[in-house]
């Protein structure tokens, strides 16, 4: 079976969720099962501007074939007016503003939809939903084609051009149960063939001496990992924690790792790490207190397993489907919805031994029962073969 992923930036030096999970699934595919695996992407590194970054061609990375095609267009500067604008009502928009949207959003890549048309592949998977390569992909090569949406609740995802995209769908791989009744509920798609396979984890070796330049060494820590942006909840987060503070003396700070888009006010409780290698963020991971996803718009969370996987309790957004779903099951973890409950969940992780104990091994036991990649992959390659013979494809 040769597998395709299509993806608007990939990479090892490309980080977000959606690219992220694609990158490691292509990667594990070729590693763990022998399978063919190409993917079709841009040259962009950064998902704010979708500039042509990296180098136009056919490369192989980690076992993959790569094959990266310039874009035509970038974020264009008016995109941010129009989204304001269109998203205060998307439903209503009309079907040619919805399409210049997702234009003018980037990246523009018409070209890379035509190799995507091009290619042999017995299975072409559009990884995320929400950009040009899928939603003008997808129609281009629908008998080949699934998605993994990576969906959660936002403005977007009720723009008219979507529900034609998720309609037209034949295949539908999901991170999360809540990412699944999402897309069932807006689309109507229960019948079509899916599958909830998660993602799985690479544990990265990584000893407290690679988050030293961080940190003080007696002081204990909250992490939060991923883009430090108000849209992901970090402002929310590091407010709250610095009325926290003001309330409880216990000597506690919070370490912000990732892209910084909006900063932080200046606090000597607050550690902004930026982006940093995989082997410090594991081993900042391993020695939080807990790592706190304040996020109210995920798919999965891959930095949530990951924290259960480092025997860290998580602290999440209770807005967020998909970050309180893993904290239910798994018992390895807390959700609040407002200050009050941030405030008392909070102090239930730093002083409690024995609940933070308890939670270690729920949420280790959770991630080898769940999001192992075995596990992951027997999930993933079940379903495309099984699908495939049912699209008259005779995927072997």
């Amino acid at each position: 079976m040769k597998v395709a992923f299509v993806v608007p930036r990939y990479g090892a030096e490309v980080r977000g969720g959606a690219e992220t999970g694609a990158r490691m699934l292509a990667e594990h595919l070729v590693a763990d099962r022998g399978a063919a695996v190409e993917v079709f992407t841009t040259c962009a590194r950064d998902a704010l501007t979708w500039d042509n970054e990296l180098a136009e061609g056919t490369v192989t990375e980690r076992g993959v074939v790569v094959h990266r095609v310039a874009s035509a267009a970038g974020r264009q500067t008016s995109f941010h007016p129009l989204s304001a604008l269109l998203l205060a009502d998307p439903a209503r928009v009309p079907e040619d503003q919805a399409r210049q949207w997702l234009d003018w959003q980037g990246p523009l890549a018409p070209a890379l939809v035509d190799a995507v048309a091009a290619s042999d592949a017995d299975v072409i998977a559009f990884y995320p939903y929400l950009y040009y390569p899928t939603v003008r992909g997808l129609p281009r090569v629908r008998d080949r084609a699934i998605m993994h949406p990576a969906a959660h609740e936002e403005p977007a995802l009720h723009l008219p051009i979507f529900r034609h995209l998720f309609e037209m769908c034949r295949g539908f791989v999901f991170h999360s149960a809540s990412e699944r009744r999402l897309v069932e509920s807006l689309f109507g798609v229960a019948t079509t063939p899916q599958v909830t396979i998660g993602l799985g984890v690479d544990e990265v070796d990584g000893d407290a001496a690679a988050a030293a330049p961080f940190l003080d060494e007696k002081s204990p820590y909250l992490v939060c990992i991923g883009r430090v942006d108000d849209k992901k909840g970090t402002g929310v987060l590091w407010r709250y924690f610095e009325t926290y503070k003001a309330r409880h003396r216990a000597p506690l700070k919070l370490v912000l790792v990732g892209q910084v888009v909006d900063a932080p006010a200046p606090s000597d409780h607050l550690v902004v790490t930026g982006v940093v290698d995989d082997a410090t963020k594991w081993a900042l991971l391993r020695g939080a207190r807990a790592l706190v996803a304040p996020s109210p718009v995920e798919s999965f969370s891959l930095q949530v397993i990951e924290a259960m996987t480092a025997g860290t309790p998580v602290l999440v957004n209770a807005t967020c489907g998909p970050t309180r779903e893993h904290c239910e099951r798994s018992g390895a973890g807390l959700w609040f919805g407002g200050f009050a409950e941030f405030d008392a969940a909070l102090e239930r992780l730093v002083t409690d031994d024995a609940l933070h104990a308890a939670m270690a091994g729920n949420g280790r036991g959770y991630v080898d029962a769940n999001y192992r990649w075995p596990v992951v992959l027997d999930r993933y390659c079940n379903f495309l073969e099984a699908w495939g013979p049912r699209q008259g494809k005779g995927v072997p």
